[in-house]
């Protein structure tokens, strides 16, 4: 992240520079804000390079700055976007003419305040729209270049102003600049409406989703090319019970998250690591059925208790026992809990089980493990899922048992294709081999050649 007031701005270029070198992790997407407001957001609260803003620091920045700046806020909203866009399009390398960012580059230039952050957690910044709505009390007006011209505002009354802006990956490499050219021809539209109109504002422009994930390939070596000196491992440790002593159980994700209304609450830097603050007293372990109770103090500005019920059975044909998460529970103070039928989330109690993705969305699809009971407005969501409730030693898991079933469908498609062709392959074998020449010849100075009827 990077502040910049209107004495002290740096060019664009070298901003997008920084960027393309602080975004390195997959499912990240710039945030850049900027307002008419002086003085909304402090250099001190700028996180250090590389650092990926959560939804917790992002709700933060944004809201002290709802709470100081003007309350009209504009909301560019892009399909996708990730940092190697300015990259790739951007006048970074001295291509100043050549870049399709010229509006941003002078409404960054000339606010008096504005906010840039290379990498925010994609999650959070798909939950901006939700979290603007409920700060501001209204819900968002889509609008675009033309109905804004038409509408008038009013600096004592709070609008969320919504424009939602496309994005393309087609197979040439102009495709895309174009589209972010013309994306940047709207919001200049846009900023010269509201400019004439000489009311307050603060602009917001992300993304839904990244536009390209990089793949981080400093791990296939044994040396661990790359960066080396003072680099820091930030996997998290995972959850274990009890926190103190031998543990019982072991839970951990690289994301472990919850929503309600649309409006998502981060708990995985709450959850996993050495120093957290979810309380696991509560949880229990039983040779036949365990509980892990997760308790967070302020999630939302109430209490949240998650609960997840296991239980151990003994199979006879596989002659062995088999642990099995069954029903997770959502309790938001007092309030009765919200419950989630867990499904296919089983494993050989002497293994752990692992999952890429378990989630309570869409309800409908094969790939949610997780189904909601009744018309339930909460959202569970854990990605790199992995637990293990038996058999632990030390805070290492057990061999995985993961939820990627052998045969997946494109297995059997190309197995059935393999098998259909093969077959049609025989067969014509099976008919050339079948035909049969003749075995004698009329020779013409010979006599003729008498064949039977009977032959």
């Amino acid at each position: 992240m990077a502040l910049r007031e209107a004495a002290g701005l740096l060019l664009l270029p070298l901003l997008l520079l920084g960027l393309a070198g602080s975004a390195v992790r997959a499912g990240q997407v710039p945030l850049l804000a900027w307002s008419s407001h002086s003085s909304l957001w402090s250099p001190l609260a700028a996180p250090h390079e590389g650092h990926v803003v959560t939804e917790t620091q992002l709700a933060a920045l944004l809201d002290s700055a709802l709470n100081n700046g003007p309350h009209n806020v504009l909301l560019l909203l892009q399909d996708k976007l990730s940092v190697e866009d300015f990259t790739a399009y951007g006048g970074v390398f001295g291509n100043k003419p050549d870049s399709a960012f010229p509006n941003l580059e002078n409404a960054l230039a000339g606010a008096p305040s504005s906010l840039v952050l290379p990498s925010v957690d994609w999650f959070a910044a798909s939950a901006v729209p939700a979290f603007l709505k409920a700060k501001l009390g209204i819900a968002p007006l889509h609008v675009d270049q033309n109905t804004l011209q038409e509408l008038k505002l009013n600096a004592s009354l709070p609008a969320l102003l919504l424009v939602r802006l496309p994005y393309t990956t087609g197979s040439s490499l102009m495709a895309p600049k174009e589209v972010l050219t013309s994306n940047d021809e709207i919001l200049g539209q846009v900023l010269s409406a509201l400019q004439s109109e000489d009311i307050p504002y603060t602009a917001i422009l992300t993304a839904l989703r990244p536009s390209r994930v990089a793949r981080d390939v400093s791990d296939l070596a044994p040396e661990k090319v790359g960066r080396q000196l003072l680099q820091k491992d930030e996997t998290l440790s995972p959850l274990q019970y009890p926190k103190t002593g031998t543990p019982k159980m072991l839970f951990w994700a690289t994301n472990f998250s919850v929503a309600i209304d649309n409006t998502w609450h981060d708990l995985t830097s709450l959850t996993f690591g050495n120093n957290t603050s979810v309380d696991v007293d509560g949880s229990k372990s039983a040779p036949d059925a365990s509980l892990l109770e997760m308790k967070y103090a302020n999630i939302g500005g109430s209490s949240l208790t998650i609960r997840f019920h296991i239980r151990n059975l003994f199979y006879n044909v596989s002659a062995r026992h088999w642990f099995s998460l069954y029903l997770v529970q959502l309790i938001v103070g007092g309030s009765p809990p919200v419950n989630f039928t867990a499904t296919q989330i089983t494993a050989p109690s002497n293994y752990s089980f692992s999952c890429a993705r378990v989630s309570s969305y869409p309800a409908s699809s094969s790939e949610a493990l997780l189904v909601p009971s009744g018309n339930s407005q909460w959202r569970v969501l854990m990605t790199d899922f992995q637990i293990q409730c038996y058999n632990v030693t030390g805070l290492r898991f057990s061999y995985a048992s993961d939820c990627a079933g052998f045969f997946s469908p494109g297995i059997w498609m190309g197995l059935l294709t393999s098998l259909l062709l093969v077959a049609i392959f025989t067969y014509g074998l099976h008919m050339v081999m079948s035909l049969k020449t003749m075995d004698r010849f009329d020779d013409p100075k010979g006599p003729t050649i008498s064949v039977p009827q009977t032959e």
